[in-house]
């Protein structure tokens, strides 16, 4: 898979997801340290706990109201940032977990879907959901900063860089509001913000935020990002100029030194894939 990735695609760094199991690790080892690969980044968690079978980057979340919960999630991502450093990746991108509420996101874009965008309906639904959240979310990410803490400490030791993902869901952590004081909170040059174009365009074809305007807001404050299209309201990864979102626009509120990363389906074919990102690096350079 790595092979593929570097010879086929003609990508020099790679980010290692959430879905690699324990058994993978010798062999990514064992290909890195004959220099064969680079990495950009780990998504918690990774390697995956040996205990879920399945990708699962929110298996345990550092909001859950169990203590159990939130120091499984804390000592399995000790473990992703011990392999980012053994295999010298900058970075490792995190969930940070949900609000305990009814879920909202996927309602809406089901409305959408069927003609209901901002109907009587959907303009309640989306209203009392964000009364429901902004009511409950302090004690959630309270929850979330005690962790965060910790996590910081343990990857500042080891030399590793920690991104706050922007997140699909509205009952999500963080919500757009609560993102910049928190990274004013926690206030270390190890902690920022990594951006997923796919995501926030959903939350913008969504009525939550405009694209643009928060990452004007945030952008200078990423570390990297992934790079995926999105098909009006809510399909996203797809291959990048495929879609909704306006990369020329947005890419330019980005750091020059910004990582990005390609996040796709895995539908999409190697052609696809590779036209798209000749065409970022004609747009924008390597």
């Amino acid at each position: 898979m790595l092979r593929e990735i570097k010879t086929e695609f003609g990508f020099d760094f790679i980010e290692l997801g959430h879905g690699i199991r324990l058994s993978l690790v010798p062999g990514i080892q064992k290909m890195f340290d004959a220099g064969e690969v680079r990495f950009s980044s780990l998504h918690n968690f990774c390697p995956l706990p040996v205990e879920v079978m399945v990708a699962s980057p929110n298996c345990y979340q550092f909001s859950a109201p169990s203590t159990d919960e939130c120091e499984r999630a804390v000592k399995q991502t000790f473990q992703t940032i011990d392999f980012a450093a053994r295999l010298n990746a900058p970075v490792v991108v995190l969930h940070l977990g949900e609000v305990n509420m009814r879920p909202i996101t996927d309602r809406l874009i089901e409305l959408a879907k069927t003609g209901r965008y901002f109907s009587r309906k959907y303009v309640k639904l989306k209203i009392g959901a964000v009364k429901k959240r902004e009511e409950l979310a302090r004690v959630y990410l309270q929850r979330v900063k005690d962790c965060l803490f910790r996590i910081i400490d343990y990857a500042e030791s080891k030399d590793v860089k920690i991104g706050l993902e922007s997140r699909r869901g509205y009952e999500e952590i963080p919500s757009e509001r609560e993102l910049p004081s928190l990274l004013d909170e926690l206030n270390l040059e190890q902690v920022g913000y990594w951006h997923d174009f796919g995501h926030s365009q959903i939350k913008e074809n969504l009525g939550f935020i405009d694209h643009a305007e928060w990452l004007g807001a945030v952008g200078s404050r990423a570390f990297g990002c992934h790079v995926q299209d999105c098909v009006w309201p809510a399909r996203d990864h797809e291959v990048p100029f495929t879609g909704g979102i306006d990369f020329d626009k947005l890419v330019p509120f980005l750091p020059t030194n910004c990582l990005f990363v390609w996040e796709m389906s895995p539908n999409k074919t190697a052609d696809a894939i590779r036209q798209s990102a000749q065409t970022w690096n004609e747009r924008f350079g390597e």
